[in-house]
């Protein structure tokens, strides 16, 4: 089954003859002094968090154990698994589970862990009452970890093979780093991710302040180190020069495949350097190896890589219809050969590489049959992994089957609230090319509602694009997969290009409950630019006749939030009142994560309109309310809104190093970085001295081509007026440019209030130009604009315009 031919290479030069040895134990650890030093003072640190990374064979796991073993007090330790199962926290479960005989006394949060954890119901608290949250549940599953480990402190917390991680335990991770529990340090190791690729942990944790992990970056290893190890392997006392050049030609300096052709050089002899020496390349390093091995167990070994890096001995039994007999001694025979190390719980493969060298040795149609028949094994056990069931599947070529278990495994997914794995099994199932139309929209619906608050939106929406393209789609999935890509556009900033998905996905919902809701997103004006408020005013009206046809109380209050929003910006008192209803309604404090999240909107919208103490009533309401619901998704939004209040007050002193921290950390919302970005470059030209003028205009244009490209017209009016404002002194024309254009996008919306910083621009370019008539039009617009409006800013400003132009 596992072929062992293979080329050899020739090569010439200085003759070292070399004895056989049988080495016993690892290959000697060299080098990596300055990494080992550097990892012993962070973990000696009260809360660390460290992440060590590099390519497959680099020598993190040889690094992180030489780290433990003379490290001093408790280890916690998980592994992730190539084909994990959907349950979320699973290694760091596994980890806890090791330290449990440690648990003293815990605070009651630990107790939603107990449904995970059901082996440890003696020493967990009992469980809470379910929340209607999913994302409070899950929040509150972050913090019950985080009390566990707390118990488990003092203690050196390490997880290894990151890069396979289920999305919840990344989350945790990131959670970790801005909440250290004190005495935990955190080691965590992953395989750098591809250039313009990505993992869950690197995009996890690229989502929080870069001072709260170090990482750490493994290289491969130099000259001097394959010498020493060369030396000190092959009992050379100087190998020359010629040797330790071809090692790291062929080898890559990668410390595994240095060491597996270092073992295996001196496990067979010879002279390296002579025309038949032992090629220099870990598949003909293998090769070798499996050459002494006998057809069965060579058949066990191709079926073992099939299964993964530590093989069942019972699955692969059953998959070779052998007896346990057969199986463990072809392992053990591996084992002696070199193939297979003790990792003290089971034979397992020395390394990832060696386990994918015998996998790819195993004939393309061999392989696919293993799989197969590993899935029909698998089928029979109780309860279904099918997560491992869709991965045997899709590599035996089975696609229906594959579809099958990849649709149950993301179900099982979202039922435990991990919305990011069920979306990454559903993009899976996009890429069966025989799926039937209707079942790719049924998953393509799945897979939009799993993605639209996950971290999979950036592969979802092309996805979805592709369905949409697609004129033979069914009108009722056009409407719900349309609305979605509009929902995950705008979350991802793009304004215009959302706005217009839903506008298109409007005439195919079928629901009065989904038009009311996709008509509410319409009628917000805020956010895109091209819609006069009129406009908006009509999608409004018409939610509100869709949200009353449905009878539906979460679409009705749904409309009810957006109306308020709406009248918000339009400076419409009337706006106050419906507030007051709402916040003291049944429906909204049910609803405690819509609460906080209209709280923080409506104190967005304050702002916009110039009432800063009814923003700050607001904004201190929904900071409150995402405390106590644990929606750490809107913390972003707090702290953003915290930070224009700040600005729109006057508090500028540190304001730009804190909405630089904020922009830092808020990668996972980019249209709240938008408006965030749009806020620094405000704060940059308001404290402008003069060295620093360049800067704040840079930032400005930066603001005003992203906004001008995404179609989001709020920042955009923002940023041109900022632009207008720090230019007026300096170049009078640019800044009366940058004000005409401002008011020119207000003039397509509508409110006049939004206007009223560049048309005080334009008021006074046109004073110091000595033709004050010039700005005489714009400023009777603005007037005719805030009529019946209670805008106490924009008014202060008009008082303003009008005592500079007098008459």
């Amino acid at each position: 089954m596992v072929s062992s031919g293979g080329d050899t290479m020739r090569g010439g030069g200085t003759s070292i003859p070399i004895r056989p040895v049988r080495l016993r134990g690892p290959v000697e650890f060299v080098g990596r002094a300055a990494e080992l030093a550097l990892l012993r003072r962070l973990v000696a640190a009260p809360t660390a968090l460290v992440l060590l990374e590099g390519e497959p064979g680099i020598g993190k796991s040889r690094l992180v154990a030489e780290l433990l073993a003379d490290l001093p007090g408790h280890r916690l330790v998980g592994e992730c698994d190539d084909v994990p199962e959907p349950f979320p926290l699973g290694v760091l479960l596994d980890a806890v589970r090791a330290g449990a005989d440690r648990l003293g006394p815990l605070n009651p949060v630990a107790g939603a862990l107990a449904p995970l954890l059901p082996e440890l119901a003696g020493v967990l608290p009992p469980a809470p009452p379910p929340l209607a949250d999913p994302a409070a549940e899950r929040h509150r599953l972050l913090r019950a970890l985080a009390a566990v480990l707390e118990g488990l402190a003092p203690a050196v917390l390490v997880l290894e093979d990151l890069h396979w991680a289920d999305p919840v335990s990344c989350e945790f991770l990131a959670y970790l780093s801005t909440r250290p529990v004190d005495g935990l340090a955190v080691v965590l190791t992953a395989r750098t991710p591809a250039p313009g690729a990505g993992t869950p942990i690197h995009d996890a944790l690229a989502r929080t302040p870069p001072w709260t992990v170090t990482r750490v970056a493994l290289g491969p290893l130099d000259a001097a180190e394959v010498r020493q190890l060369a030396a000190r392997t092959l009992g050379l006392g100087d190998p020359p020069s010629e040797l330790t050049a071809t090692l790291l030609d062929r080898t890559a300096g990668i410390p595994f495949v240095v060491e597996e052709v270092l073992r295996t050089l001196a496990e067979r002899g010879g002279d390296p350097m002579a025309d038949d020496s032992v090629p220099f390349v870990l598949r003909d390093v293998l090769l070798w190896r499996l050459k002494p091995l006998d057809e069965p167990v060579r058949e066990v070994l191709g079926a073992a890589a099939v299964l993964g890096n530590m093989p069942d001995r019972r699955v692969l039994a059953a998959t070779l219809g052998q007896d346990r007999t057969q199986v463990d001694a072809a392992l053990t025979a591996a084992h002696r050969a070199g193939l297979l190390h003790d990792a003290g719980d089971g034979l397992r493969f020395r390394h990832d590489l060696a386990r994918q060298v015998v996998y790819h040795l195993v004939p393309q149609q061999t392989r696919e049959w293993l799989h197969l028949r590993v899935a029909r094994v698998l089928e029979q056990e109780l309860p279904r992994p099918v997560a491992q069931l869709a991965h045997h599947y899709r590599l035996a070529g089975s696609g229906a089957d594959f579809v099958r278990n990849a649709e149950a495994a993301a179900d099982l997914a979202t039922e435990r609230g991990d919305d990011a794995t069920a979306a990454d099994f559903l993009l899976q199932t996009m890429d069966v090319a025989e799926l039937p139309r209707p079942v790719r929209a049924r998953l393509a619906g799945k897979l939009g509602r799993a993605a639209i608050d996950g971290l999979s939106q950036a592969s979802a929406i092309p996805v979805l694009e592709r369905l949409l393209a697609d004129r033979r789609l069914p009108p009722g999935a056009r409407g719900e997969l349309g609305l979605v890509l509009g929902r995950m556009l705008r979350q991802q900033g793009e304004a215009s290009r959302g706005y217009v998905e839903i506008e298109r996905a409007l005439p195919y919902l079928r629901t009065p409950r989904r038009r009311a809701q996709a008509l509410a997103v319409l009628a917000a004006p805020d956010t895109v630019v091209g819609r006069h408020v009129d406009y908006h005013l009509a999608r409004c009206a018409e939610a509100e006749a869709a949200a009353d046809a449905g009878g539906d109380p979460a679409a009705r209050l749904a409309v009810r939030i957006a109306r308020a929003s709406l009248l918000l910006e339009l400076n419409d008192p009337a706006a106050w009142a419906i507030i007051a209803d709402l916040r003291a309604c049944e429906e909204l404090a049910d609803r405690p994560r819509e609460h906080a999240r209209a709280c923080l909107n409506w104190a967005q919208g304050a702002l916009h309109a110039g009432y800063l103490d009814q923003a700050a009533a607001l904004l201190a309401a929904g900071r409150d309310l995402v405390a106590q619901t644990g929606y750490e998704r809107l913390s972003a939004l707090v702290e953003a809104t915290a930070l224009s209040l700040d600005r729109a007050a006057g508090r500028l002193s540190g304001l730009a190093d804190r909405f630089a921290q904020l922009i830092a950390a808020t990668e996972r919302m980019p249209v709240t970085t938008l408006d965030a970005r749009a806020e620094l470059a405000t704060v940059l030209a308001l404290t402008a001295g003069a060295g620093d003028a360049e800067r704040a205009e840079r930032a400005l244009r930066e603001v005003i081509a992203e906004a001008r490209r995404v179609g989001a017209v709020w920042p955009l009016v923002q940023a041109l007026s900022a632009a207008a404002r720090l230019l007026l002194e300096r170049r009078p024309d640019e800044a009366v440019w940058h004000a005409n254009e401002a008011v020119l996008m207000v003039r397509g919306k509508g409110i006049w209030a939004w206007a009223a910083d560049a048309v005080l621009v334009l008021a006074e370019a046109a004073v110091a130009a000595g033709a004050p008539a010039r700005a005489a039009e714009v400023v009777a617009e603005l007037a005719a604009g805030l009529d019946g409006k209670d805008a106490p800013v924009a008014a202060a400003v008009l008082r303003r315009c009008r005592e500079l132009l007098p008459g």
